[in-house]
């Protein structure tokens, strides 16, 4: 689709939105507002299209105060959008900007309030109908904030003074970002950072007396690779959560296995499999492992969803309550960027509250940008995750597949 070109890194040498530092200031406006007048009509139509598909749910599932709360917040943001006029000048793009941050901010409700309408409804939709309703929504949800995400943050470094034609290049803090792309994302280090905080989770929720796993890393350990931080942080992050608790639960005597983690890196993907010895996923669970509304704990998972009014599944959801309020863990920073944007979650997730969303969300994001999430348990002894990512702008990466969900 047009809207994901222009995001698209043809070359991850260089910004292709970055202002030329010898243009003049007219040229240097004029250049840097190109690439966002096509922002505003992809977000209208990727609307349009969600709305579109909500209107063709039953009649009483669209009438779960729930989803009806998704339907109004996606008819708002519609009706706003289609009516922000082309953007021609600085100033018209300083508005829309508002605009989307505002529209950001106001669908934080929108994971939660469709996760308890999903599981409300189950009964009235077949499972395999909710599950591709909601990985379609999701993953064009994902598209739209990618794309406001990465306006915003263009438009920031494009009013930054580092951008002027006197500015030092050597003082420029968003050297190793194009908009919210990190381009030397190192997966050891976002493990690394994902333990920490997992272990943090851990304490807060069994005890600091709690005896902890470790983590061990091997395999290539200097991978890296172009790629969102923050959805990378989200995926490690629940996949670490995951075992570790697997493993603390089952209650070893002394010291626990260690969560194991090995980083393979190919010329156009970068793997990571995280093996556990925390008994494997129960029977009863594994079939629906993947669905967001079916399976045996639903009625729990709604209950701890009431809980969470705000969600953008991102790493900072991953953190205890305390260090949000005591800020001993915040987002990873590069250079002095913070690299969450305006993802950064409004509320802290309480720690041991599990909503049974966190490996279908982190599989519709691996699988937004031509990765995949598989897991494979053996019962009785543990499990093993493989996460295959792709490299954000190597000559293989697969818009097709992508760009087709995001247009229909």
């Amino acid at each position: 689709m047009a809207g994901l070109q222009c995001y698209r890194l043809p070359n991850v040498s260089r910004n292709p939105f970055s202002p030329r530092r010898d243009a003049s200031p007219r040229e240097l406006r004029h250049g840097a507002l190109l690439p966002f007048s096509t922002s505003t009509k992809d977000q209208s139509i990727m609307l349009a299209h969600r709305l579109r598909d909500m209107q063709t749910l039953p009649y009483v599932v669209v009438t779960n105060p729930h989803m009806s709360h998704v339907y109004e917040l996606y008819y708002k943001a519609f009706e706003t959008l289609r009516r922000v006029r082309e953007i021609r000048s600085v100033e018209d793009n300083d508005r829309y900007c508002k605009i989307i941050s505002q529209t950001l901010q106001e669908h934080l409700t929108v994971i939660p309030r469709l996760a308890m309408g999903v599981i409300e409804c189950q009964s009235l939709m077949r499972p395999d109908e909710t599950d591709r309703f909601m990985n379609t929504l999701l993953r064009s949800r994902i598209s739209r904030r990618v794309i406001a995400e990465q306006h915003l943050a263009l438009t920031e470094t494009f009013h930054s003074p580092w951008h002027f034609p006197d500015a030092n290049p050597h003082h420029d803090p968003n050297a190793d970002f194009v908009g919210e792309v990190f381009l030397r994302c190192n997966a050891k280090e976002v493990v690394d950072e994902c333990s920490q905080r997992a272990k943090s989770l851990a304490q807060a929720a069994f005890g600091n007396e709690c005896a902890l796993p470790e983590v061990k890393l091997e395999g290539h350990l200097d991978a890296t690779f172009p790629y969102i931080l923050s959805h990378l942080q989200y995926i490690v992050g629940e996949l670490l959560r995951n075992s570790m608790q697997a493993v603390i639960e089952r209650n070893f005597p002394g010291k626990p296995p260690p969560v194991e983690v090995l980083i393979c890196e190919a010329p156009q993907h970068v793997i990571i499999r995280i093996s556990d010895q925390g008994g494997g996923v129960p029977k009863d669970i594994l079939p629906d492992l993947w669905s967001f509304g079916k399976g045996p704990r639903s009625h729990v998972h709604l209950e701890n969803l009431v809980q969470v009014p705000k969600m953008a599944a991102t790493m900072q959801e991953l953190k205890a309550s305390n260090q949000a309020a005591s800020g001993t863990i915040q987002g990873a920073a590069k250079d002095g960027r913070l690299v969450d944007g305006s993802l950064s979650s409004l509320t802290s997730r309480p720690p041991n509250l599990r909503l049974g969303m966190g490996l279908p969300m982190s599989r519709v994001y691996a699988e937004y940008w031509a990765g995949n999430l598989e897991l494979h348990s053996l019962e009785g002894y543990g499990v093993d995750a493989f996460l295959q990512i792709s490299k954000l702008g190597n000559k293989n990466e697969q818009l097709s597949t992508r760009a087709s969900i995001d247009a229909v």
